[in-house]
């Protein structure tokens, strides 16, 4: 099959004979080995890809690791899995505000300018769009609730109004990088 980043890579697939028969291994950072890609059940393929904070323009390692994640988000969708691919837009920032101050601009627009010249940057590579690009700023109380979880379960703590990942609290924490 044939993909290109005009392709709207509609899977010829929903066959179950297709994604039965699709073998295919993965590299497992904290197994630090490759192993065989096992998906959970019949729902989509949630894929997730932390996104850029969007205070300057894009550089060759944004170019690299966006790359690689929509060669893999096509070969998913090739081999007819429903795919759901979200990488976000952390839109605030100290350095976004930092920026906002030295340009006079309010952060809105400096964010805004960002993010549509990553687009066009991600464009200009052929790249295919997320299913879902959402913006941190949309989720603040998402985060906060998140956040205020992790202290009451033990897992952070608060200094001065800032809060803190206990990392002790949490075993095998850092595993994948293999530091303790």
């Amino acid at each position: 099959r044939e993909l290109s980043s005009s392709s709207t890579c509609t899977s010829a697939a929903a066959s179950s004979d297709l994604v039965e028969e699709t073998n295919f291994m993965l590299y497992n950072t904290k197994a630090r080995e490759k192993q065989l890609f096992v998906p959970r059940g019949k729902e989509p393929i949630s894929m997730y890809v932390c996104g850029v904070t969007v205070y300057d323009y894009s550089h060759i390692g944004h170019a690299r690791v966006y790359t690689v994640f929509d060669v893999l988000y096509r070969y998913l969708l090739w081999r007819g899995y429903d795919v759901i691919y979200c990488r976000n837009f952390t839109d605030i920032d100290d350095k976004i505000i930092k920026r906002a101050q030295e340009t006079g601009e309010d952060t809105n627009d400096v964010t805004r300018k960002f993010i549509d010249e990553f687009h066009v940057d991600m464009v200009s590579l052929g790249n295919l769009k997320p299913t879902l690009e959402p913006k941190a700023t949309e989720h603040i109380a998402d985060m906060i609730e998140q956040i205020e979880n992790i202290v009451e379960n033990g897992h952070g703590y608060e200094v001065d109004g800032d809060v803190y990942f206990d990392v002790p609290s949490l075993d095998g924490y850092g595993s994948p990088s293999r530091r303790e």
